[in-house]
């Protein structure tokens, strides 16, 4: 939420850890930093206040960068905004816990922040729920419209607006480039936190996709990390021999605990642009840091006056495939030469 200094403007930075491709902006949201020469107060989706500077451990220190760097640098410092003389920003975020971000929002309003910025679906409904006046940007969501948020993409109406992807054609490609890594493929599974929302639109098309493919798909639930070593016990009972990360803030923060249970049980796997960084097989996703830095122009828009129901919500438009060889090599899978020509990036 942005303000202005003689009013400097406040805006609420709402992260809910929810669907999230990019691990820097991810990491940045987990935990709240700033150190002794920046005002930035703490919140479980992001806010903005002035506060007064904390001691603050290097991860800390780390985060606050991250969020700077996103959303501040290569965002609104582009056009002309520096926090703690044109903005203030207040932080606040739910660490997964969703039950924690209306009273979360309930502080931010309080504040009377002049914009709110979230992401994902929970923090976003969240937001809509908890005020119908304060403009709310929601800087990633996957299908803004499926899920209620705004009417359509060309007219959302009411007081959100923002940038969207669509998560059912994410999760078919990831199937496709599994499929087209390992033909014989006959059983695969899908990874999910059945307390995300968006998972109810998602999984028919992904089903759909997995049928025409020749897949039987198997459908496996992580509310938690500590529900990762059964599901995987269960992939194994069930045969499958690879499975599809979905898109979700706690999945994305725990891809490298998934990737290394992937190797332990040879399976093979495609998620999230982070997942194949984290010791993953392979990764196709959306560019967040795009979609976050792109977000920094409706802030700009909303504070010199424009009705965020006279914004459009963009779609995500750069996206990229990512394959591990290292990880490829642990799990003993030969990589189709014409897989590795398309991939925009491989690790060695």
């Amino acid at each position: 939420m942005i303000e202005t200094t003689q009013t400097l403007p406040r805006w609420s930075v709402a992260d809910v850890h929810e669907s999230f491709d990019s691990r820097s902006f991810v990491d940045a949201m987990e935990q709240v930093g700033a150190d002794s020469t920046r005002l930035i107060a703490l919140f479980d989706e992001h806010g903005i206040r002035r506060c007064q500077p904390r001691e603050v451990t290097e991860a800390d220190g780390r985060a606050a960068d991250q969020v700077l760097r996103v959303m501040n640098e290569t965002g609104l410092r582009d056009l002309g905004y520096h926090e703690g003389s044109d903005l203030i920003v207040e932080y606040r975020w739910a660490d997964s816990d969703y039950a924690r971000l209306p009273a979360l929002l309930a502080e931010l309003i309080n504040l009377k922040v002049d914009v709110i910025v979230t992401h994902g679906t929970a923090g976003g409904m969240a937001a809509k729920q908890a005020t119908s006046t304060i403009p709310i940007v929601i800087a990633v969501v996957g299908d803004a419209v499926a899920s209620g948020l705004v009417a359509s993409l060309a007219r959302p109406g009411g007081n959100v607006t923002g940038l969207t992807f669509f998560q059912p054609e994410l999760n078919a490609k990831r199937l496709e480039l599994l499929k087209e890594t390992v033909p014989d493929l006959m059983d695969v599974g899908v990874l999910l936190n059945p307390n995300n929302q968006m998972n109810e639109p998602v999984l028919p098309q992904v089903a759909n996709v997995a049928q025409s493919l020749g897949i039987r798909l198997h459908q496996f639930n992580a509310r938690e990390p500590r529900e990762f070593e059964a599901a995987f016990t269960d992939m194994k009972a069930k045969q499958v021999r690879a499975f599809v990360v979905f898109d979700d803030a706690m999945l994305v923060g725990n891809a490298k605990a998934i990737a290394a249970l992937a190797i332990q049980h040879g399976l093979y796997s495609c998620g999230f642009l982070d997942y194949a960084g984290a010791g993953g097989l392979m990764a196709y996703g959306v560019d967040f840091p795009d979609m976050f830095r792109r977000a920094a122009t409706y802030v700009d828009k909303i504070l010199k006056g424009t009705k965020p129901a006279d914004l459009p919500v963009e779609q995500a438009t750069r996206f990229a495939t990512i394959l591990n060889l290292a990880t490829a090599k642990r799990i003993g899978l030969t990589v189709p030469p014409s897989l590795l020509l398309r991939a925009d990036e491989v690790i060695e």
